[in-house]
């Protein structure tokens, strides 16, 4: 499923190297690549160790303001992403992120929150990291390097062609995104690209890919700045899509949320009150007796049913309340 969509190859001098990645002021051009355009040095922020710490913070400010608009140029990938993710999944596959570093660390949050968020497995988002769970809080940056370690990682989670692996990668160099993404397309799982530079190895190696390019950083080459806040715009706008698509939503309340202390039991009985304009005695009632489930306690309010109709309506819906709702309204 070759639907990368990415510009036309760049010419290539004999050594294989894009030209419009070689480094022309290296003496050995012709054999060494050139940076990443985000591991590059802006020269007009040579000084910022000299700025008064006020103007520090503004630039930074001003080059974060340019993070959204870079994103905003790839909102149509990002909705073909969606999409294609979100038909998988309804098939009973998985979104698998894969990363090193930053990259990595924001592919383990973003799948650690769609459980709380919106209900779902913790098997059905998941994140593989280059150095496992103990990279997520130290550093083990030599861990990117090993792409034998990106195919273990893929193989132990036994990918099909209903999963989905996205390879998040700053420079779209790192060699443990690389390798998982290629793993998992010869799996057959559909994979994708999300680098902050265009043309890379990764994004090469994916079928379908997200290039948001946001330049050079403040500090030169620290990629948790610009890059890593593109990357958390771009995760959070896929798995949240994804989970409206797939009815894990109600408008824009989280009805599967899941209610495990105090601050979430009150947030659900504000999203069934919301949805339902019931008053305050019926909300307690419905959520007691759906155990504390929000999207059935609204099910069996605005469709006057019984617990147990509601949980048997939005099965047979697969989980989508609008769809129960009509089911519950026309008998």
């Amino acid at each position: 499923m070759d639907q990368n969509p990415t510009a036309p190859a760049p010419d290539r001098n004999p050594t294989g190297h894009d030209r419009t990645d070689l480094d022309p002021t290296d003496p050995d051009r012709t054999n060494r690549p050139a940076a990443p355009l985000t591991e590059t040095v802006h020269p007009d922020w040579a000084a910022i160790d000299e700025l008064p710490t006020a103007d520090l913070l503004r630039l930074m400010n001003t080059e974060d303001r340019t993070v959204p608009a870079a994103v905003a140029g790839q909102l149509e990938r990002i909705a073909t992403v969606v999409d294609a993710v979100a038909g998988r999944m309804a098939r009973g596959g998985r979104l698998v992120y894969a990363g090193a570093g930053t990259a990595g660390r924001l592919g383990v949050l973003d799948a650690a929150e769609c459980p709380p968020t919106f209900g779902t497995d913790p098997a059905l988002v998941v994140a593989l990291i280059a150095g496992g769970r103990p990279a997520v809080t130290e550093a083990a940056e030599g861990a990117e390097d090993r792409p034998e370690l990106a195919g273990a990682d893929v193989a132990a989670l036994a990918l099909t062609p209903a999963d989905t692996l996205v390879g998040v990668s700053a420079s779209g160099r790192t060699p443990y995104a690389v390798a998982a993404v290629r793993a998992a397309r010869a799996a057959g799982a559909l994979t994708v690209g999300l680098a902050c530079n265009r043309g890379s190895a990764l994004v090469a190696a994916a079928e379908l890919a997200v290039e948001v390019e946001v330049g050079p950083e403040v500090l030169a080459g620290s990629t948790r700045l610009k890059a890593g806040t593109a990357q958390k715009l771009v995760l959070n706008m896929l798995s949240t899509a994804v989970m409206v698509r797939l009815g894990r939503t109600y408008g824009n309340l989280m009805v599967d949320v899941r209610v495990t202390n105090a601050k979430l039991r009150e947030r659900a009985r504000r999203i069934v009150a919301e949805a339902t304009g019931a008053d305050e005695e019926a909300v307690r009632h419905a959520l007691t007796a759906t155990g504390g489930r929000a999207k059935d306690a609204i099910l069996l309010l605005l469709a006057d049913l019984d617990a147990p109709t509601a949980a048997r309506l939005l099965t047979a819906a697969d989980g989508r309340l609008r769809e129960a709702l009509r089911a519950a309204r026309t008998g």
